[in-house]
């Protein structure tokens, strides 16, 4: 009895807690995108893109039909639901005056599109997957990057999380993000601009911000940040972030900050550099031993 009335207590406390405790509740409103069914669409996805990599069983050419279809069949509705709701709720929590219809809409018109959108992904993935593999020299396949290698996943989640960024679909792509990010340690914002054979190496802790440019060719290594300046939240719609131009290489533990830092095509960035200012293209920039940075022009 005395067991029951304290979880009694511990109950009507935590009720109370929800009338004084305001802004982290979420009741009587639009229901939300369910984080689990995101992930679970994403590993269909996945098996879409690459098929018989992530399979049980074999796949083969006589059963790849069928199975493509029920596949595609489970994203269309499961995707359509969840863009549905992360618009339901944004048009309440912006006020917007916008039919449910409408909403629906564009839930699968954009579902539509994401699928539309693979074939060309997939070739998007394979100039991917043949950066790592020739960045690598430890990689000894294509099939080992794209079944173990985390960067190559993270990129992978990024290029259908940066489709539905562009598109405007509140939610989904940041939810994606942060699915790959627990799973990977690597911390690609969706908003970011990425060009093809992208490679991350190793890659825990490697972080690309929102505003990020990144051009073609471009290498990085595990602790790498390309990140902001501080700044005000009022300055969140500006470039916030570095862009890097084509054929970079960019190495472990180094710090690239600011919207208006431009790293120059064909430039090496060595570990453990922090930058917050622009180099020219073809630059080599390292740390000496007695910990002094260094920038090398080309000529140099």
């Amino acid at each position: 009895m005395k067991n029951l009335d304290k979880q009694n207590d511990i109950i009507q406390n935590i009720l109370k807690s929800y009338d004084s405790i305001g802004g982290i509740n979420h009741l009587d409103g639009e229901n939300l995108p369910s984080r689990n069914r995101v992930d679970s669409i994403l590993k269909i996805l996945i098996e879409i893109i690459f098929p018989g990599y992530f399979e049980h069983q074999t796949l083969d050419k006589h059963s790849l039909p069928f199975v493509t279809s029920r596949k595609v069949a489970i994203v269309l509705e499961s995707m359509t639901e969840e863009i549905l709701k992360s618009l339901c709720w944004s048009k309440n929590y912006k006020r917007q005056d916008i039919k449910h219809e409408q909403c629906l809409g564009i839930a699968l018109a954009v579902a539509q599109d994401l699928l539309d959108y693979i074939p060309l992904l997939r070739k998007e993935l394979k100039d991917d997957v043949l950066a790592i593999f020739d960045g690598d020299p430890a990689a000894k396949n294509e099939p080992e990057v794209i079944l173990s290698y985390p960067g190559f996943k993270s990129i992978t989640v990024y290029r259908v999380a940066n489709f539905l960024y562009k598109r405007d679909i509140p939610m989904i792509p940041r939810l994606m993000s942060e699915i790959v990010h627990s799973e990977t340690g690597i911390d690609i914002h969706p908003g970011a601009t990425i060009g093809r054979r992208f490679c991350i190496d190793h890659g825990t802790g490697v972080v690309i911000g929102e505003t990020s440019v990144i051009g073609e060719n471009v290498k990085l290594y595990q602790g790498v940040t390309i990140g902001a300046l501080s700044v005000s939240k009022a300055q969140c719609d500006q470039k916030r972030h570095p862009t890097i131009e084509n054929n970079v290489t960019i190495y472990a533990r180094t710090t690239i900050l600011g919207g208006k830092t431009v790293i120059g095509s064909g430039s090496i960035i060595g570990g453990n550099v922090w930058l917050t200012s622009s180099v020219p293209p073809n630059s080599k920039v390292y740390v000496k031993p007695n910990f002094e940075q260094f920038v090398k022009p080309p000529s140099a």
